[in-house]
């Protein structure tokens, strides 16, 4: 305790003889290990800003639409024409054992009447599992169950910009009627309102869904090609991330054989991985996060450039004091134990502070309401783990030098020693 009280003191006491030399040497130091922090936070806090914009979707999905092939297979034409069916959903579900939901979708555009106003919206004919693929969340009511899908129940679920338009600012939405196309619907869930900055048919805060079975019964899409069973969208999830790759060429093996088309043929189907744009989009965050962080190291290095030359000042002004202690006897260990540790105590302090600045960044911006796609600066234990490895690096390689430097003198050459 005696050996550590007194390095204190003289780390301390070196500081405050030199108070310019050492604010300017620290505030590198700290502005070195607070750009770090900040840097890697703001990359962590963009991927899970995008996460969550991919979660308004739908999380881990896989959406196919019907293409067009380009390549002949099965005794076909190449140009011709996929359109996705029912019977498609039905051969997934008792072929593809590593899918674990799939659900078909239908869309059309309809007239939508209240007692109170109207308007067009896109109507959405899909099962019940639907929400546990789609991101969906029920606000008031409930979503759609086994029971209205089976029996083609003459119920809808709103998006809130429709309430808005249907109903204005009334709160006794639930169990109203409204007209589809002039059939009655009773309102049973109104969705939650969502950032939602992808989709591919429209947002579903605009959107009007009803039991599949219905859709096709009643409000079945106008186009001239439409036949009972065309599916707009097919929509599945595997069972596990680890199985991805393997249960989209389960599906696509399926539709091939199917529809007749080659599964090496990528026109033949469209296909929305969001996993895969997941990883596209992680791999350019870490990648921007990489070369940011590089710049904030290298930052970090002149701040330890800094504290090399400041040890180097200290070594020169107590060259006599070394040789003195030599003198009396102290190690060269002994010695060069005393500036390197000094040294690294003057850069690790300087780190501390630098550190303290970015999480008080971090929690200051964790009390404001932030966007979705960048909700703040989360300073994460791998990351404080990796900056103070940085540093310790950093700060044991400026100090070595001066330290060695101090251990080397012989207590004549010392004691000789006039600055």
């Amino acid at each position: 305790m005696t050996y550590l009280a007194e390095l204190f003191g003289q780390v301390f006491g070196s500081l405050l003889r030199n108070k310019l030399r050492s604010f300017l040497t620290m505030a590198g130091i700290a502005w070195g290990i607070a750009s770090v922090v900040i840097i890697v936070a703001m990359g962590d806090g963009f991927k899970e800003g995008q996460k969550r914009q991919m979660k308004s979707l739908g999380e881990n999905i896989v959406i196919l639409f019907g293409g067009r092939t380009e390549k002949q297979a099965g005794g076909q034409r190449a140009g011709r024409r996929i359109r996705l069916e029912y019977s498609d959903v039905e051969a997934i579900r008792s072929e593809c054992w590593m899918v674990d939901y799939v659900v078909g979708e239908i869309e059309s555009n309809n007239r939508a009447t209240s007692p109170f106003n109207s308007g067009s919206f896109d109507t959405d004919g899909v099962e019940p599992n639907f929400a546990k693929l789609r991101t969906v969340p029920v606000v008031e009511g409930r979503w759609l169950s086994d029971d209205d899908n089976r029996d083609g129940r003459s119920v809808a679920v709103i998006g809130p910009k429709v309430k808005k338009q249907l109903f204005g600012g009334r709160t006794d939405v639930l169990g109203q009627e409204i007209a589809i196309n002039s059939l009655p619907f009773q309102v049973i869930g109104i969705l939650a309102d969502k950032d939602q900055n992808s989709s591919y048919g429209g947002l579903d805060e605009s959107k009007i869904f009803i039991p599949y079975n219905t859709a096709v019964r009643d409000i079945p899409p106008k186009e001239a090609y439409y036949f009972a069973g065309l599916l707009d969208d097919i929509i599945y999830k595997p069972h596990s991330l680890d199985q991805f790759e393997a249960a989209r060429k389960q599906v696509i093996g399926v539709l091939a054989r199917r529809h007749q088309f080659d599964p090496a043929d990528e026109s033949a189907l469209g296909i929305w991985d969001t996993v895969d744009d997941a990883r596209q989009v992680d791999a350019l965050f870490q990648s921007m996060t990489v070369f940011l962080a590089t710049i904030a190291l290298v930052t970090l290095s002149l701040g330890g450039v800094g504290v090399m030359n400041i040890m180097l000042v200290t070594v020169s002004e107590r060259t006599r004091e070394v040789g003195l202690r030599k003198a009396l006897g102290a190690t060269r260990h002994r010695i060069m134990m005393d500036f390197l540790v000094e040294g690294a105590v003057l850069a690790f302090i300087s780190g501390a502070i630098g550190w303290m600045a970015a999480f008080g960044l971090s929690t200051a911006l964790a009390q404001v309401k932030m966007p979705d796609v960048f909700p703040g600066l989360p300073v994460s234990v791998p990351t404080t783990i990796l900056t103070f490895s940085a540093l310790a690096i950093i700060a044991i390689a400026s100090a070595l030098f001066p330290a060695w430097r101090a251990a080397s003198l012989t207590p004549v050459e010392a004691l000789r020693y006039e600055r």
